[in-house]
C-alpha cells in the first residue's frame, strides 16, 4: 500500500475518531437524527453544486467536506442502534461498483462509455435489491426538471428512444402548437398540461444534443442576474429608481450589459 492511500487512509480514521467525539460529547450533535440533519444535508448538497458550478476548487473542496460529514453522520447515528455503520456503507458501495461494472472486475466487455450506459439498467434490475421497474430508481422528491431528464435518460438505456435526435424538433413543433391552441382557448388546466408536454419536449432535445438542462438554465439564470444587476446599478448611478425607468431605458442599459460581457470575452 503506497504512502499516499495510507495518507487517505488516515485522514478517514481521523474524521471518524472526531465524529465519534462529537456525538459523545457536544449536545448539540448528541441530539441529531437523521430526520433533523436532513435538511441540512439538501443544503449542503445544493452548496456543493453551486461551488461546482463556479468552478471554484477552494469552494468545493470545503463543500465535499460537509457533504462527507453528512454521510459519517448519519452512519454514526445508524451504528447506535445496529443498523448500520460506515463499514457497512462502504463495502455495500464496493459491492455494487464491482457488480455493476462487470467490464472492469469480471468477463464483460465496455469499449466506450456509451456501451456502459446501455447495459446499466440491466444490471441494476438484477441487483438482490435492484430497482423493480426501469423507472422506480428515480426519486420522487427530486426538482421536476432533474426527474424529467433522469427519466429520459433512463428509458434511453433501455432502448426506448427517438431514432434520430433529429425527431425530436417535429415534437417540440407539435407540443409547441397544441400549447398555442389551448392558449387561445384560454384554458388554463390545458394550457400548463400542454406546457408540460412542451417543457418534457425541449428537455428531450437538450439530452440528445448532450446538452445539461439544468446546468443550461442555471448558466442563463445567472446571466439575467448579471444583467439585471447591471440595470439596477446604472439606475443608481443615474439617482433613480427603477420604477422611474421605462422599459425602454432599461432595455438600453441590459444591451450596454450585454455589451460590456462580449466585450469581456474578446479582452
Amino acid at each position: 500500500m503506497g504512502v499516499n492511500m495510507e495518507k487517505k487512509l488516515e485522514a478517514f480514521k481521523r474524521l471518524l475518531i472526531i465524529m465519534d467525539e462529537l456525538r459523545a460529547k457536544c449536545p448539540w450533535d448528541k441530539k441529531q437524527t437523521f430526520d433533523s440533519l436532513r435538511a441540512n444535508t439538501i443544503e449542503e448538497t445544493y452548496e456543493l453544486c453551486d461551488a461546482i458550478m463556479k468552478k471554484d476548487t477552494k469552494e468545493i473542496k470545503k463543500e465535499l467536506g460537509d457533504v462527507l460529514l453528512h454521510i459519517v453522520f448519519y452512519s454514526k447515528i445508524a451504528s447506535e442502534t445496529n443498523d448500520f455503520d460506515i463499514a457497512d456503507v462502504c463495502n455495500s458501495l464496493c459491492d455494487k461498483l464491482i457488480f455493476r461494472h462487470p467490464h472492469v472486475f469480471g468477463e464483460g466487455n465496455a469499449k466506450s462509455a456509451g456501451e456502459v450506459e446501455q447495459s446499466w439498467e440491466q444490471i441494476k434490475q438484477k441487483e438482490k435489491d435492484g430497482n423493480k421497474s426501469v423507472l422506480a430508481g428515480v426519486p420522487d422528491a427530486l426538482p421536476a426538471l432533474i426527474k424529467c431528464y433522469r427519466i429520459q435518460d433512463k428509458a434511453r438505456n433501455v432502448g426506448f428512444d427517438w431514432k434520430e435526435k433529429e425527431d425530436i424538433w417535429h415534437k417540440v413543433e407539435e407540443e409547441l402548437n397544441e400549447f398555442k391552441d389551448e392558449v387561445h382557448a384560454m384554458n388554463q388546466e390545458k394550457m400548463e398540461e400542454e406546457f408540460g408536454d412542451l417543457l418534457f419536449s425541449m428537455i428531450n432535445a437538450a439530452r440528445l444534443y448532450k446538452i445539461n438542462p439544468e446546468n443550461a438554465l442555471e448558466r442563463c439564470n445567472r446571466k439575467f442576474i448579471r444583467r439585471f444587476n447591471h440595470i439596477e446599478k446604472r439606475t443608481k448611478e443615474e439617482n433613480k429608481e427603477l420604477s422611474q425607468l421605462s422599459l425602454e431605458e432599461m432595455d438600453a442599459y441590459w444591451d450596454e450589459a450585454k455589451r460590456i460581457e462580449r466585450e469581456n470575452i474578446q479582452s
